[in-house]
């Protein structure tokens, strides 16, 4: 709730429902996650999150606001988690197929770390990560980096005995922006969703590369953002 580009995003309104309760209900179809849980921060401001979220039959994880490693770490002690998928709370166009997809990935490859996003070849709001519980609390216990917290899994990826898994997409979508971190990203998912929500609530990447296809004007909206601007080291 305290981005600072889009402060409140994640209960932003799109068709009349807050628009991480429309990625909740997406996640939900993946066939391949065994629990979901909310993890979130105990500042006051995310209250309102937690409370939607709760009321929504969704398990809620409460912890540092900065520290979002030792949030995910303490939450995954909590669930006795073996393996755990990370997905961001502000791509409300993520995709139940993809997301079995890189679990598949990662369970089949026996990896350590799993992602679909080094490097990326989906649109920027379809990434998935999937990692093993030993190489979090390997990173919780090893790095005070202030990236390193804020980020979760840079330390992990970065570690060179660590076997990593990527999911790769032909053709290369990286391009494409659909995430929410700005009003204009906002804008495009909102747009995405009117258009196509009613007919088909299930929709996937295939249903949104057509319509954007249909409609290249509005990928003019976000497309001039740089990818992963939050999360580039300074």
């Amino acid at each position: 709730m305290s981005s600072r580009r889009l402060p409140g995003k994640v209960l932003k309104p799109i068709l009349g429902k807050p628009m991480i309760l429309h990625q909740i209900d997406r996640i939900r179809r993946a066939r391949l996650i065994e629990e979901l849980v909310l993890v979130t921060s105990t500042d006051a401001s995310d209250d309102e999150l937690a409370t939607a979220c709760q009321d929504y039959g969704v398990s809620v994880f409460r912890g540092n606001l900065d520290d979002v490693l030792d949030r995910f770490y303490q939450a995954a002690v909590g669930a006795d988690a073996d393996h755990i998928v990370r997905l961001t709370g502000d791509c409300p166009l993520a995709d139940p197929a993809v997301i079995d997809q890189v679990i598949r990935l990662h369970l089949d490859g026996n990896f350590d770390y799993t992602s679909n996003a080094h490097p990326p070849t989906m649109p920027d709001g379809l990434d998935v990560e999937i990692f093993r519980f030993q190489e979090l609390a390997n990173a919780w216990r090893a790095t005070n980096e202030k990236y390193d917290r804020e980020h979760v899994t840079a330390w992990i990826y970065h570690r060179a005995e660590c076997s990593l898994g990527n999911l790769e997409n032909i053709p290369d979508l990286s391009a494409l922006r659909w995430t929410v971190d700005e009003p204009e990203d906002f804008e495009f998912v909102r747009n995405v969703y009117e258009a196509i929500y009613m007919q088909n609530n299930s929709f996937g990447m295939d249903d949104i590369l057509r319509f954007v296809s249909e409609n290249p004007a509005i990928t003019e909206l976000n497309q001039h953002f740089v990818r992963n601007a939050g999360s580039l080291k300074q």
